[in-house]
Protein backbone atom coordinates (compact mmCIF):
# COMPACT_ATOMS: atom_id res chain seq x y z
CA UNK A 1 0.00 0.00 0.00
CA UNK A 2 1.57 3.46 -1.28
CA UNK A 3 1.05 6.92 0.04
CA UNK A 4 -0.08 8.27 -3.41
CA UNK A 5 2.10 10.86 -4.22
CA UNK A 6 5.64 11.04 -5.42
CA UNK A 7 8.22 10.99 -3.26
CA UNK A 8 11.64 12.64 -3.64
CA UNK A 9 14.78 10.16 -3.18
CA UNK A 10 17.83 12.43 -2.31
CA UNK A 11 21.33 11.79 -0.28
CA UNK A 12 21.13 13.24 3.07
CA UNK A 13 24.69 13.73 4.31
CA UNK A 14 25.25 13.61 8.29
CA UNK A 15 27.62 15.88 10.18
CA UNK A 16 27.47 15.48 14.33
CA UNK A 17 25.28 18.36 15.50
CA UNK A 18 26.33 20.34 18.52
CA UNK A 19 23.40 18.58 21.03
CA UNK A 20 25.00 14.79 19.54
CA UNK A 21 28.58 16.09 21.10
CA UNK A 22 27.00 17.67 24.25
CA UNK A 23 25.69 14.31 24.77
CA UNK A 24 28.21 11.98 24.52
CA UNK A 25 30.35 14.27 26.10
CA UNK A 26 28.65 14.83 28.99
CA UNK A 27 27.43 11.17 29.75
CA UNK A 28 31.31 10.50 29.41
CA UNK A 29 32.39 13.04 32.10
CA UNK A 30 29.11 12.20 34.25
CA UNK A 31 30.74 8.14 33.49
CA UNK A 32 33.78 8.67 34.62
CA UNK A 33 32.76 10.69 38.10
CA UNK A 34 30.90 8.31 38.49
CA UNK A 35 33.66 5.66 38.36
CA UNK A 36 35.73 7.51 40.12
CA UNK A 37 33.98 7.79 43.14
CA UNK A 38 32.34 4.57 43.25
CA UNK A 39 35.87 2.74 43.06
CA UNK A 40 37.13 5.02 45.79
CA UNK A 41 34.26 4.54 47.83
CA UNK A 42 34.16 0.63 47.39
CA UNK A 43 34.76 -1.73 49.69
CA UNK A 44 36.86 -4.53 49.12
CA UNK A 45 34.81 -7.38 50.59
CA UNK A 46 32.95 -8.65 47.86
CA UNK A 47 31.68 -11.77 47.73
CA UNK A 48 33.57 -15.33 46.73
CA UNK A 49 31.43 -18.28 47.01
CA UNK A 50 31.92 -21.66 49.44
CA UNK A 51 29.19 -24.03 47.76
CA UNK A 52 28.64 -27.01 50.36
CA UNK A 53 25.88 -29.79 49.29
CA UNK A 54 24.49 -33.61 49.88
CA UNK A 55 24.25 -34.67 46.41
CA UNK A 56 27.23 -35.79 44.38
CA UNK A 57 27.84 -32.97 42.49
CA UNK A 58 27.39 -30.73 44.96
CA UNK A 59 30.16 -32.71 46.92
CA UNK A 60 32.51 -32.62 44.32
CA UNK A 61 31.81 -28.32 43.66
CA UNK A 62 32.41 -28.45 47.51
CA UNK A 63 35.51 -30.28 47.22
CA UNK A 64 37.44 -27.77 44.44
CA UNK A 65 35.98 -25.07 47.07
CA UNK A 66 37.35 -25.86 50.04
CA UNK A 67 40.37 -26.74 48.56
CA UNK A 68 41.02 -23.32 47.38
CA UNK A 69 39.63 -21.64 51.03
CA UNK A 70 42.83 -24.02 52.59
CA UNK A 71 44.91 -22.10 50.16
CA UNK A 72 43.17 -18.54 51.02
CA UNK A 73 41.09 -18.64 54.35
CA UNK A 74 41.47 -19.66 58.01
CA UNK A 75 41.86 -23.33 59.61
CA UNK A 76 37.99 -22.94 60.72
CA UNK A 77 36.81 -23.52 57.39
CA UNK A 78 39.00 -25.86 56.02
CA UNK A 79 37.31 -28.01 58.99
CA UNK A 80 34.03 -27.28 58.04
CA UNK A 81 34.73 -28.61 54.53
CA UNK A 82 36.42 -31.50 55.69
CA UNK A 83 32.98 -32.04 57.93
CA UNK A 84 30.89 -32.13 55.00
CA UNK A 85 33.15 -34.10 52.48
CA UNK A 86 32.39 -36.72 55.59
CA UNK A 87 28.97 -36.61 57.07
CA UNK A 88 27.92 -39.46 55.39
CA UNK A 89 30.19 -41.64 58.14
CA UNK A 90 30.47 -39.11 61.05
CA UNK A 91 28.48 -37.44 63.42
CA UNK A 92 27.95 -33.74 61.88
CA UNK A 93 28.53 -32.41 65.72
CA UNK A 94 32.09 -33.55 65.90
CA UNK A 95 33.68 -30.99 62.63
CA UNK A 96 31.25 -28.64 62.28
CA UNK A 97 29.56 -25.39 63.85
CA UNK A 98 26.24 -25.77 65.17
CA UNK A 99 24.96 -23.47 62.09
CA UNK A 100 27.19 -25.94 59.80
CA UNK A 101 24.87 -28.48 61.62
CA UNK A 102 21.78 -27.29 60.76
CA UNK A 103 22.47 -27.16 57.23
CA UNK A 104 23.58 -30.51 57.16
CA UNK A 105 20.92 -32.14 58.44
CA UNK A 106 18.32 -30.44 56.28
CA UNK A 107 20.86 -31.88 53.10
CA UNK A 108 20.32 -35.57 54.64
CA UNK A 109 16.42 -34.78 54.89
CA UNK A 110 16.23 -33.69 50.96
CA UNK A 111 19.06 -36.62 50.32
CA UNK A 112 16.16 -38.95 51.74
CA UNK A 113 13.67 -37.12 49.59
CA UNK A 114 15.47 -37.46 45.95
CA UNK A 115 15.20 -41.02 46.65
CA UNK A 116 11.84 -41.04 47.46
CA UNK A 117 10.38 -38.81 44.94
CA UNK A 118 12.67 -37.88 41.71
CA UNK A 119 11.22 -35.50 39.84
CA UNK A 120 8.74 -33.48 42.48
CA UNK A 121 10.25 -29.69 42.00
CA UNK A 122 10.16 -29.01 45.86
CA UNK A 123 12.42 -26.70 47.37
CA UNK A 124 14.06 -29.66 49.46
CA UNK A 125 15.05 -31.36 46.60
CA UNK A 126 18.27 -32.18 45.68
CA UNK A 127 21.79 -30.25 47.17
CA UNK A 128 21.33 -26.63 48.99
CA UNK A 129 24.66 -24.29 48.14
CA UNK A 130 25.69 -22.46 50.79
CA UNK A 131 27.49 -18.93 49.69
CA UNK A 132 30.18 -17.63 51.81
CA UNK A 133 31.26 -13.71 51.58
CA UNK A 134 35.09 -13.69 51.02
CA UNK A 135 37.01 -10.45 50.22
CA UNK A 136 37.28 -9.48 46.61
CA UNK A 137 40.11 -6.64 45.67
CA UNK A 138 38.68 -3.23 44.07
CA UNK A 139 40.55 -3.98 40.95
CA UNK A 140 38.66 -7.21 40.27
CA UNK A 141 35.37 -5.63 40.89
CA UNK A 142 36.21 -2.69 38.39
CA UNK A 143 37.45 -5.44 35.46
CA UNK A 144 34.43 -7.96 36.17
CA UNK A 145 32.40 -4.66 35.95
CA UNK A 146 33.93 -3.41 32.73
CA UNK A 147 33.80 -6.76 31.49
CA UNK A 148 29.97 -6.83 31.75
CA UNK A 149 29.43 -3.46 29.95
CA UNK A 150 31.70 -4.03 26.93
CA UNK A 151 30.15 -7.07 26.86
CA UNK A 152 26.71 -5.63 26.56
CA UNK A 153 28.16 -3.10 24.23
CA UNK A 154 29.39 -5.86 21.98
CA UNK A 155 26.12 -7.43 21.87
CA UNK A 156 24.29 -4.37 20.69
CA UNK A 157 26.95 -3.59 18.06
CA UNK A 158 27.03 -7.79 16.70
CA UNK A 159 23.30 -7.85 16.99
CA UNK A 160 22.69 -4.36 14.88
CA UNK A 161 25.03 -6.00 11.84
CA UNK A 162 22.75 -9.02 11.80
CA UNK A 163 19.49 -6.48 11.73
CA UNK A 164 21.31 -4.95 8.59
CA UNK A 165 22.30 -9.01 7.48
CA UNK A 166 18.68 -10.07 7.85
CA UNK A 167 17.21 -7.23 5.70
CA UNK A 168 19.09 -8.47 2.61
CA UNK A 169 18.82 -12.61 3.45
CA UNK A 170 14.83 -11.64 3.82
CA UNK A 171 15.13 -9.59 0.79
CA UNK A 172 13.15 -7.58 2.86
CA UNK A 173 12.52 -3.79 1.80
CA UNK A 174 10.70 -1.88 4.37
CA UNK A 175 13.75 -0.96 6.01
CA UNK A 176 16.05 0.18 3.39
CA UNK A 177 15.63 3.88 4.44
CA UNK A 178 17.28 3.15 7.35
CA UNK A 179 19.73 0.87 7.28
CA UNK A 180 22.80 3.04 7.71
CA UNK A 181 21.92 3.09 10.95
CA UNK A 182 22.43 -0.45 12.07
CA UNK A 183 25.85 -0.44 10.34
CA UNK A 184 27.10 2.33 11.93
CA UNK A 185 26.27 0.81 15.07
CA UNK A 186 28.51 -2.05 13.99
CA UNK A 187 31.31 0.08 14.35
CA UNK A 188 31.60 -0.34 17.54
CA UNK A 189 32.33 -4.01 17.36
CA UNK A 190 36.25 -3.79 17.97
CA UNK A 191 35.66 -0.88 20.88
CA UNK A 192 33.35 -3.45 23.05
CA UNK A 193 35.47 -6.09 22.42
CA UNK A 194 38.95 -4.78 23.37
CA UNK A 195 37.35 -3.49 26.78
CA UNK A 196 35.92 -7.43 27.14
CA UNK A 197 39.63 -8.75 27.00
CA UNK A 198 41.38 -6.30 28.93
CA UNK A 199 39.11 -7.15 31.49
CA UNK A 200 39.52 -10.77 30.77
CA UNK A 201 43.39 -10.79 30.29
CA UNK A 202 43.61 -9.14 33.78
CA UNK A 203 41.02 -10.47 35.95
CA UNK A 204 40.43 -13.68 34.66
CA UNK A 205 42.06 -15.72 37.81
CA UNK A 206 39.42 -14.13 39.77
CA UNK A 207 36.49 -13.67 37.82
CA UNK A 208 37.03 -17.41 37.20
CA UNK A 209 36.94 -19.42 39.85
CA UNK A 210 37.75 -22.53 37.42
CA UNK A 211 40.91 -20.13 36.65
CA UNK A 212 42.22 -21.09 40.73
CA UNK A 213 41.41 -24.35 40.24
CA UNK A 214 43.06 -25.26 37.20
CA UNK A 215 45.97 -23.71 38.39
CA UNK A 216 45.71 -26.01 41.46
CA UNK A 217 46.78 -28.97 38.86
CA UNK A 218 45.00 -31.69 41.17
CA UNK A 219 44.62 -35.59 40.06
CA UNK A 220 41.99 -37.74 40.13
CA UNK A 221 41.82 -39.16 43.72
CA UNK A 222 43.53 -36.05 45.26
CA UNK A 223 41.59 -33.77 48.25
CA UNK A 224 39.60 -30.74 46.31
CA UNK A 225 39.68 -32.75 42.95
CA UNK A 226 36.43 -31.58 40.48
CA UNK A 227 35.04 -34.03 38.30
CA UNK A 228 33.17 -31.22 36.90
CA UNK A 229 36.01 -28.63 36.31
CA UNK A 230 38.28 -31.50 35.43
CA UNK A 231 35.79 -32.74 32.81
CA UNK A 232 35.62 -29.36 31.33
CA UNK A 233 39.29 -28.47 31.35
CA UNK A 234 39.65 -29.26 27.54
CA UNK A 235 37.23 -25.91 27.20
CA UNK A 236 37.26 -24.38 30.31
CA UNK A 237 41.39 -22.61 30.07
CA UNK A 238 43.13 -19.59 29.42
CA UNK A 239 43.89 -20.40 26.25
CA UNK A 240 40.36 -21.03 24.74
CA UNK A 241 38.92 -18.33 27.17
CA UNK A 242 41.38 -15.51 25.12
CA UNK A 243 41.99 -17.22 21.58
CA UNK A 244 38.27 -18.44 20.74
CA UNK A 245 36.53 -15.02 21.34
CA UNK A 246 39.07 -13.20 19.87
CA UNK A 247 39.30 -14.65 16.62
CA UNK A 248 35.40 -15.26 16.28
CA UNK A 249 34.84 -11.43 16.80
CA UNK A 250 37.53 -10.74 14.43
CA UNK A 251 35.99 -12.81 12.17
CA UNK A 252 32.80 -10.76 12.75
CA UNK A 253 34.43 -7.95 12.30
CA UNK A 254 36.18 -8.48 8.92
CA UNK A 255 32.53 -9.48 7.59
CA UNK A 256 31.31 -5.89 8.88
CA UNK A 257 33.79 -3.96 7.13
CA UNK A 258 33.21 -6.43 3.65
CA UNK A 259 29.33 -5.11 4.32
CA UNK A 260 30.69 -1.85 4.78
CA UNK A 261 32.97 -1.68 1.48
CA UNK A 262 30.11 -3.27 -0.18
CA UNK A 263 27.95 -0.34 1.15
CA UNK A 264 29.59 2.51 -0.27
CA UNK A 265 30.57 0.93 -3.30
CA UNK A 266 26.80 0.79 -4.43
CA UNK A 267 26.44 3.97 -3.41
CA UNK A 268 29.21 4.49 -6.17
CA UNK A 269 27.54 2.53 -9.09
CA UNK A 270 25.49 3.49 -12.03
CA UNK A 271 21.91 3.22 -11.00
CA UNK A 272 20.43 0.11 -11.97
CA UNK A 273 23.14 -2.09 -11.17
CA UNK A 274 21.99 -4.80 -9.06
CA UNK A 275 25.47 -6.68 -8.52
CA UNK A 276 26.82 -5.21 -5.42
CA UNK A 277 22.96 -6.11 -3.66
CA UNK A 278 23.81 -9.58 -5.15
CA UNK A 279 26.93 -9.58 -3.77
CA UNK A 280 25.37 -8.28 -0.20
CA UNK A 281 22.61 -11.03 -0.04
CA UNK A 282 25.41 -13.66 0.06
CA UNK A 283 28.19 -12.29 2.28
CA UNK A 284 24.59 -10.99 4.87
CA UNK A 285 24.18 -14.87 4.78
CA UNK A 286 27.92 -15.53 5.23
CA UNK A 287 27.40 -13.22 8.66
CA UNK A 288 23.86 -14.66 9.71
CA UNK A 289 25.24 -17.95 9.76
CA UNK A 290 28.51 -17.55 11.81
CA UNK A 291 26.80 -15.19 14.23
CA UNK A 292 23.74 -17.41 14.93
CA UNK A 293 26.43 -20.47 15.47
CA UNK A 294 29.14 -19.11 16.66
CA UNK A 295 27.89 -16.37 19.07
CA UNK A 296 27.00 -18.99 21.49
CA UNK A 297 30.63 -19.82 22.38
CA UNK A 298 31.59 -15.74 23.22
CA UNK A 299 28.63 -16.59 25.77
CA UNK A 300 29.58 -19.77 27.01
CA UNK A 301 33.46 -18.78 27.90
CA UNK A 302 32.79 -15.29 28.84
CA UNK A 303 29.29 -15.47 31.01
CA UNK A 304 28.33 -18.74 31.48
CA UNK A 305 31.74 -20.21 32.77
CA UNK A 306 31.58 -17.55 35.81
CA UNK A 307 29.01 -20.08 37.08
CA UNK A 308 31.44 -22.98 35.75
CA UNK A 309 29.41 -25.89 37.82
CA UNK A 310 26.26 -24.85 35.63
CA UNK A 311 25.41 -24.99 31.75
CA UNK A 312 21.91 -24.26 30.35
CA UNK A 313 21.68 -25.45 26.51
CA UNK A 314 19.78 -22.65 25.33
CA UNK A 315 22.01 -19.62 27.06
CA UNK A 316 23.75 -18.68 23.59
CA UNK A 317 19.91 -18.24 22.42
CA UNK A 318 19.17 -16.52 25.81
CA UNK A 319 22.34 -14.11 25.29
CA UNK A 320 21.13 -13.36 21.32
CA UNK A 321 17.81 -12.27 22.43
CA UNK A 322 19.27 -9.97 24.87
CA UNK A 323 21.43 -8.09 22.39
CA UNK A 324 18.64 -8.63 19.90
CA UNK A 325 15.90 -6.71 21.23
CA UNK A 326 18.68 -3.95 22.87
CA UNK A 327 19.95 -3.49 19.31
CA UNK A 328 16.40 -2.87 17.98
CA UNK A 329 15.51 -0.08 21.07
CA UNK A 330 19.41 1.51 20.23
CA UNK A 331 18.54 1.36 16.27
CA UNK A 332 15.04 3.16 16.93
CA UNK A 333 16.38 5.79 19.67
CA UNK A 334 19.09 6.53 17.02
CA UNK A 335 16.38 6.65 14.18
CA UNK A 336 14.51 9.31 16.43
CA UNK A 337 17.39 11.34 17.28
CA UNK A 338 18.03 11.67 13.41
CA UNK A 339 14.81 12.75 12.93
CA UNK A 340 14.32 15.22 15.52
CA UNK A 341 17.86 16.96 14.10
CA UNK A 342 16.32 17.43 10.33
CA UNK A 343 17.67 13.98 9.05
CA UNK A 344 16.52 10.54 7.19
CA UNK A 345 13.40 12.74 5.81
CA UNK A 346 12.32 9.36 3.86
CA UNK A 347 11.41 7.81 7.63
CA UNK A 348 8.07 7.99 8.58
CA UNK A 349 5.47 6.70 11.11
CA UNK A 350 5.13 3.82 9.37
CA UNK A 351 8.85 2.72 9.65
CA UNK A 352 8.82 3.62 13.26
CA UNK A 353 5.54 1.75 13.74
CA UNK A 354 7.57 -1.24 12.37
CA UNK A 355 10.50 -0.66 14.63
CA UNK A 356 8.19 -0.20 17.71
CA UNK A 357 6.40 -3.43 16.94
CA UNK A 358 9.67 -5.57 16.99
CA UNK A 359 10.44 -3.94 20.12
CA UNK A 360 7.52 -5.37 21.54
CA UNK A 361 7.86 -8.95 19.72
CA UNK A 362 11.11 -9.42 21.12
CA UNK A 363 10.80 -8.71 24.07
CA UNK A 364 7.82 -11.21 24.51
CA UNK A 365 10.85 -13.86 22.82
CA UNK A 366 13.13 -12.62 25.34
CA UNK A 367 10.78 -13.63 28.27
CA UNK A 368 9.32 -16.94 26.61
CA UNK A 369 13.64 -17.86 26.59
CA UNK A 370 13.54 -16.65 30.11
CA UNK A 371 11.07 -18.20 31.17
CA UNK A 372 11.98 -21.26 28.99
CA UNK A 373 15.24 -21.68 30.67
CA UNK A 374 13.99 -21.08 33.81
CA UNK A 375 11.07 -23.38 34.13
CA UNK A 376 12.80 -26.52 32.66
CA UNK A 377 15.84 -26.19 35.32
CA UNK A 378 13.26 -25.14 37.93
CA UNK A 379 11.31 -29.03 37.01
CA UNK A 380 14.47 -30.84 36.42
CA UNK A 381 16.26 -30.02 39.56
CA UNK A 382 19.30 -31.08 38.80
CA UNK A 383 21.69 -30.06 41.12
CA UNK A 384 24.99 -28.84 38.87
CA UNK A 385 22.00 -26.09 36.90
CA UNK A 386 19.88 -25.14 40.48
CA UNK A 387 22.58 -23.69 41.59
CA UNK A 388 22.30 -20.61 39.14
CA UNK A 389 18.90 -19.82 39.75
CA UNK A 390 19.41 -20.42 43.24
CA UNK A 391 21.78 -17.79 44.11
CA UNK A 392 19.95 -15.37 41.79
CA UNK A 393 16.11 -15.93 43.16
CA UNK A 394 16.87 -16.56 47.05
CA UNK A 395 19.85 -13.83 47.42
CA UNK A 396 19.06 -11.38 44.44
CA UNK A 397 15.48 -11.39 44.72
CA UNK A 398 14.97 -7.80 43.80
CA UNK A 399 17.09 -8.24 40.59
CA UNK A 400 15.35 -11.01 39.32
CA UNK A 401 11.86 -9.52 39.36
CA UNK A 402 13.29 -6.16 38.58
CA UNK A 403 14.74 -7.77 35.67
CA UNK A 404 11.57 -9.55 35.05
CA UNK A 405 9.33 -6.07 35.19
CA UNK A 406 11.90 -3.89 33.11
CA UNK A 407 12.36 -6.42 29.83
CA UNK A 408 8.80 -7.74 29.89
CA UNK A 409 6.45 -6.27 32.06
CA UNK A 410 6.88 -2.30 31.72
CA UNK A 411 7.35 -2.99 27.08
CA UNK A 412 4.65 -5.45 26.89
CA UNK A 413 2.21 -3.32 29.01
CA UNK A 414 3.22 0.29 26.82
CA UNK A 415 4.04 -1.39 23.24
CA UNK A 416 0.57 -3.69 22.83
CA UNK A 417 -1.38 -0.48 21.92
CA UNK A 418 -0.67 0.80 17.89
CA UNK A 419 -0.51 4.22 19.48
CA UNK A 420 2.12 3.13 21.85
CA UNK A 421 4.44 1.38 18.64
CA UNK A 422 4.05 5.34 16.93
CA UNK A 423 4.77 7.82 19.72
CA UNK A 424 8.05 9.03 19.34
CA UNK A 425 8.23 9.98 22.77
CA UNK A 426 6.49 6.44 24.19
CA UNK A 427 9.37 4.61 22.20
CA UNK A 428 11.86 7.39 23.32
CA UNK A 429 11.20 5.94 27.16
CA UNK A 430 10.20 2.08 26.25
CA UNK A 431 13.67 2.27 24.62
CA UNK A 432 15.44 3.84 27.08
CA UNK A 433 14.03 1.57 29.76
CA UNK A 434 14.83 -1.94 27.79
CA UNK A 435 18.47 -0.75 27.17
CA UNK A 436 18.85 -0.13 30.90
CA UNK A 437 16.81 -3.65 31.52
CA UNK A 438 19.25 -5.88 29.41
CA UNK A 439 22.02 -4.03 30.73
CA UNK A 440 21.05 -4.91 34.27
CA UNK A 441 20.07 -8.73 33.03
CA UNK A 442 23.86 -9.19 31.94
CA UNK A 443 24.78 -7.85 35.40
CA UNK A 444 22.91 -10.35 36.94
CA UNK A 445 24.52 -13.10 34.35
CA UNK A 446 27.72 -12.04 35.96
CA UNK A 447 28.12 -10.49 39.53
CA UNK A 448 26.63 -13.24 41.26
CA UNK A 449 28.56 -15.85 40.27
CA UNK A 450 31.76 -14.04 40.74
CA UNK A 451 30.99 -12.20 44.13
CA UNK A 452 28.32 -14.58 46.28
CA UNK A 453 25.49 -13.21 47.84
CA UNK A 454 25.27 -9.04 48.89
CA UNK A 455 27.10 -7.43 45.72
CA UNK A 456 24.37 -4.61 44.49
CA UNK A 457 24.21 -2.30 41.30
CA UNK A 458 26.69 0.19 42.27
CA UNK A 459 27.95 3.92 41.37
CA UNK A 460 31.02 2.13 39.47
CA UNK A 461 28.97 -0.11 37.45
CA UNK A 462 26.53 2.71 36.09
CA UNK A 463 29.47 4.66 35.70
CA UNK A 464 31.17 2.53 33.49
CA UNK A 465 27.82 1.59 31.56
CA UNK A 466 27.64 5.97 30.86
CA UNK A 467 31.25 6.12 30.24
CA UNK A 468 31.09 3.47 28.04
CA UNK A 469 28.12 4.74 26.19
CA UNK A 470 29.02 7.88 25.73
CA UNK A 471 32.10 6.70 23.97
CA UNK A 472 29.45 4.48 21.70
CA UNK A 473 27.18 7.09 20.90
CA UNK A 474 30.94 9.47 20.08
CA UNK A 475 31.88 6.49 17.32
CA UNK A 476 28.44 5.51 16.23
CA UNK A 477 27.76 9.20 15.07
CA UNK A 478 31.05 9.79 13.67
CA UNK A 479 30.51 6.53 11.74
CA UNK A 480 27.07 7.90 10.09
CA UNK A 481 29.32 11.06 8.95
CA UNK A 482 31.61 8.70 6.41
CA UNK A 483 28.89 7.81 3.90
CA UNK A 484 25.53 8.98 3.21
CA UNK A 485 22.47 8.01 4.94
CA UNK A 486 20.03 6.86 2.31
CA UNK A 487 21.11 3.86 0.36
CA UNK A 488 20.04 5.50 -2.89
CA UNK A 489 21.40 2.89 -5.38
CA UNK A 490 19.58 -0.14 -3.28
CA UNK A 491 16.92 -1.89 -5.58
CA UNK A 492 14.48 -1.54 -2.70
CA UNK A 493 14.54 1.94 -2.31
CA UNK A 494 11.69 3.27 -3.90
CA UNK A 495 9.42 0.33 -1.67
CA UNK A 496 10.86 1.37 1.60
CA UNK A 497 9.99 5.26 1.09
CA UNK A 498 6.28 4.09 0.06
CA UNK A 499 6.12 1.49 2.74
CA UNK A 500 3.35 1.86 4.62
CA UNK A 501 2.06 -0.66 7.55
CA UNK A 502 -1.74 -0.52 5.83
CA UNK A 503 -3.34 -0.30 9.66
Amino acid sequence: MGHGKDIKIAQEQFTVPAKGKKFAMIFMAVGALLTAVGFFTMKSGDGHHEATAGGHHATEQHAEESHAEEAHAEESHAEEAHAEESHAEESHAEEAHAEAVKHEASHASADAHHIEDHNEPTEAFGPRVKYNRKPKSKLTTFLTSLMVNGYFYLLIALAALFFYCVQFIANAGWATVLLRVPLAIASFIPYAFILVFIAVLFGYSDIYHWAHYNHLGLEKGQEGYDKILAGKSAFLNAGVLLVVPAVLVLIYFLMGRKLTKLSDAEDAAEKGDTSIFKSTIKWSAGYALVFGFLLSFIAWLFIMSVDAHWFSTIFGVYNFATGWVTALSVICLLTLFLKSQGFLKLVTDEHIHDLGKFMFAFSVFWTYIWLSQYLLIWYAQIPEEMIYYQMRFENYKINFFFNLALNFIFPFLVLMTRNGKRSRWVLGITGSIIILGHWHDVWLMVNPGVFGPGQQVGLLDLGLFMLIGGGFVYVVLNALTKRGLVATNHPYIEESAHHDVGV
